[in-house]
């Protein structure tokens, strides 16, 4: 007899085939990938270049990098500040 369930079961599979394989080979592939976690960035391999430098241009290039992240905390203390006192306001009228 003509069985509907396992033709519909059968054209279902073929369709779906390709991707589930595709997705079994990349499950396979990242399960053989074997990672060290937690490994620093080694930055000097990209500020090198600098070290070619004389030691004052060294020296203003180190300033110019601690003034930026200087200022960068600053600003980021600044916005969080304004979002900390913008809900302490829209708390304070609720």
């Amino acid at each position: 007899m003509f069985n509907v369930y396992e033709t519909i079961r059968q054209f279902i599979d073929s369709i779906f085939q390709p991707p589930i394989s595709f997705l079994d080979l990349a499950i396979e592939r990242l399960q053989s990938v074997r990672l060290v976690m937690a490994q620093g960035i080694n930055l000097g391999q990209y500020f090198s270049v600098f070290g070619d430098l004389p030691s004052e241009w060294q020296m203003v290039i180190t300033s110019a990098l601690a003034s930026t992240v200087l200022l960068g905390t600053l600003l980021t203390f600044r916005s969080t500040m304004r979002l900390y006192y913008a809900i302490k306001e829209g708390v304070h009228w609720w």
